[in-house]
C-alpha cells in the first residue's frame, strides 16, 4: 500500500516535526509541572488520543471539510481559545483548602482536558490536510493509508509527550505550589493567545 522508502521518508519527517516544541508540548509541560509525572503523563496520553480523533476525522474526510468552511474552522479555533484561556484563569485563580496550594485535578479530567485541547486544536487539522496528503497514493485505499500514517505519527507524538511530561514532573518537585499555579496558568493564557493569533490570515481567505 505505501512502499518502504515512501513510510521511512515520512516517519524520519514527522520525527523531525515533533521534536519542535508546539502548543500541545507547552500543555503538557504546564499539567505535568503543575501537578507531577502522573498527571503529566495523563494529559500527553489524552493529547494522542485527540490525535487519534483528528486521524479518523480526516479518514472520514470531514477535516476537508472543516478546511474549506471559514464558519467550521473559525468556530473550532474560537471554541479552542475559550477553552484554553478558562483553563488559564482557572489555574491563576484557583485555590485549595491548603491556602495557596492548588487542588490536584482526578487523573481523569486531565486525561480529558488533553483530549480537548487537541480536539480544538485547528492548527491540528490543517497540518493532517498539509502534511499526510504528501505520502498517499490517490489510487490506492486512501483512508486506510491515511489511518496507518496518522497512527505512526501518533505513536512519534505520544514518546516525545510523555519525553515532556516526565521531564516537567521532575521540575514540578523542585517548585513552590504558587509558582507552579500562575506557571501553568500564564501558559495556558499565551497558549490562548496564540490559537487566536494563528489561521487569521487563513480564515480570510477560506
Amino acid at each position: 500500500m505505501i512502499d518502504a522508502s515512501t513510510f521511512l521518508v515520512y516517519a524520519a519527517a514527522s520525527a523531525a516535526v515533533v521534536a519542535v516544541p508546539g502548543p500541545n508540548h507547552l500543555y503538557i509541560a504546564a499539567r505535568g509541572v503543575a501537578q507531577g509525572r502522573r498527571a503529566g503523563v495523563a494529559s500527553a496520553l489524552g493529547v494522542e488520543t485527540g490525535t487519534l480523533l483528528h486521524i479518523a476525522a480526516a479518514a472520514a474526510g470531514l477535516s476537508y471539510l472543516l478546511a474549506r468552511s471559514a464558519e467550521l474552522f473559525a468556530a473550532v479555533k474560537w471554541a479552542g481559545v475559550a477553552y484554553l484561556a478558562y483553563l488559564g484563569i482557572r489555574a491563576l485563580t484557583g485555590r485549595g483548602a491548603a491556602g495557596d496550594e492548588p487542588r490536584p485535578q482526578p487523573l481523569r479530567r486531565v486525561f480529558l482536558e488533553g483530549v480537548v485541547v487537541n480536539v480544538l486544536n485547528p492548527k491540528t487539522v490543517l497540518f493532517f490536510l498539509a502534511f499526510l496528503p504528501q505520502f498517499v497514493d490517490p489510487f490506492g485505499d486512501v483512508p486506510a493509508q491515511v489511518l496507518l500514517l496518522g497512527l505512526v505519527l501518533a505513536v512519534i507524538g505520544l514518546a516525545s509527550d510523555l519525553a515532556y511530561a516526565l521531564t516537567a514532573g521532575s521540575l514540578g518537585r523542585r517548585l513552590g505550589a504558587s509558582t507552579l499555579r500562575y506557571a501553568s496558568g500564564v501558559v495556558y493564557l499565551a497558549l490562548a493567545v496564540v490559537a487566536a493569533l494563528s489561521g487569521a490570515g487563513r480564515t480570510a481567505r477560506a
